[in-house]
């Protein structure tokens, strides 16, 4: 691995694989955000368009959500002990007011992902598996016969609030990718980062799959 690296001047990041399960699920989410959005005010109803209007909103929205799930359960399998919370991740959360000024000399070193990563990852863990549970008991006309109206109704309460948490955190993940965090799209979009990057932001991380000492 040492060698490859060293050859291409790059670091490599995520394979071509692990990048198409983030795009297809980027873009399930996408279509399911703004679904999701037409069905929940009526100034928001021209997004159902994305989808070929109102009907096919509803008739495609909870067959696009079970498959945004099994996408994303990939994501979960693959990349779990990797955002397990280590001590050095919380004592680099109570330097925040370091990582925000870029006094890294300050911090502790962290590996793949640093602790808002992590807590991400977790938070959209959470927020994916209630997303399913509710919409199942809202999936008409398959599922919603089998539940009685006041369940129904706490679902959809469930479900509205899920969704809000996850687009507030994709927002965010997407605002830390393109904007404060520079370099980080491009892991996404040619799987690799630069050298100076990875023992910049990920310098245990970087040792281990370069070797270096």
């Amino acid at each position: 691995m040492s060698q490859v690296v060293m050859k291409s001047g790059e670091v490599p990041r995520y394979s071509a694989g692990e990048r198409t399960n983030h795009w297809i699920v980027a873009i399930l989410f996408i279509l399911l955000a703004a679904s999701g959005l037409a069905f929940f005010h009526p100034s928001f109803y021209f997004l159902a368009w994305l989808l070929g209007g109102g009907v096919w909103a509803r008739i495609l929205h909870p067959f696009l959500g079970v498959l945004m799930f099994v996408f994303f359960l990939f994501m979960v399998m693959r990349y779990w002990q990797d955002n397990i919370i280590q001590p050095y991740d919380r004592e680099w959360r109570k330097r925040l007011r370091d990582v925000i000024n870029n006094r890294d000399h300050n911090l502790p070193e962290i590996d793949k992902y640093n602790i808002g990563q992590k807590q991400l990852f977790w938070t959209m863990v959470v927020t994916m598996v209630l997303l399913l549970v509710s919409g199942i008991m809202l999936w008409r006309p398959y599922f919603a016969g089998f539940f009685p109206i006041p369940v129904i109704r706490g679902a959809a309460v469930v479900h509205m609030l899920a969704a809000f948490v996850l687009i507030v955190g994709i927002v965010v993940h997407i605002y830390a990718g393109l904007l404060w965090v520079r370099g980080s799209l491009r892991a996404m979009t040619r799987g690799t980062v630069s050298h100076a990057w990875a023992k910049h932001h990920h310098p245990l991380w970087y040792r281990r799959v370069t070797g270096a000492k």
